[in-house]
């Protein structure tokens, strides 16, 4: 199964760049995976945060295919530990008629309520709240360790 964190707007700090690129490049040692980037347009002057992320939301869903596992990272969501959530990604990658799991990350106000429904699963990294840059960063360091505890490597003490 395909693996893809979709996230909106370009990552614009050169130090993330450079670890997302160093996460993604282990990463790929295990599963097939990819980042993409959701282009957007500026919303006009004078939008509400409810206008802003309902464009955003339904940029990313029009992405999303009837067959894929959609997991949003969200302040709101569940809380994981590194070992539940290498069990439940195990489990999500052997899921039997899916195609493509996909990890969304939204702008800097979130997702609405309407895609979370929509989603599978809505997952928080953290009770601290982070910018949805350094999200990316953080979310790939844990998938790697996921990917490094389901096969009983030492990355993981």
């Amino acid at each position: 199964m395909k693996v893809i964190l979709f996230c909106i707007g370009k990552t614009k700090t050169q130090y993330l760049e450079q670890g997302l690129k160093h996460y993604k490049s282990r990463i790929e040692r295990y599963i097939p995976f990819q980042m993409e980037y959701i282009k957007y347009k500026k919303m006009p002057k004078g939008s509400s945060i409810q206008q802003c992320k309902e464009y955003e939301s339904s940029l990313l869903l029009s992405y999303i295919k009837p067959d894929d596992i959609l997991i949003l990272l969200d302040e709101q969501g569940t809380p994981f530990s590194s070992k539940d959530f290498a069990s439940k990604l195990s489990s999500l990658l052997s899921a039997s008629g899916a195609h493509r799991l996909i990890f969304g990350v939204g702008g800097p106000y979130g997702f609405t309520q309407e895609i979370k429904n929509e989603a599978t699963y809505c997952m928080s990294l953290s009770n601290m709240t982070f910018p949805h840059e350094l999200v990316r960063l953080i979310f790939l360091e844990q998938l790697y360790r996921a990917l490094t505890i389901n096969n009983g490597e030492p990355y993981h003490h």
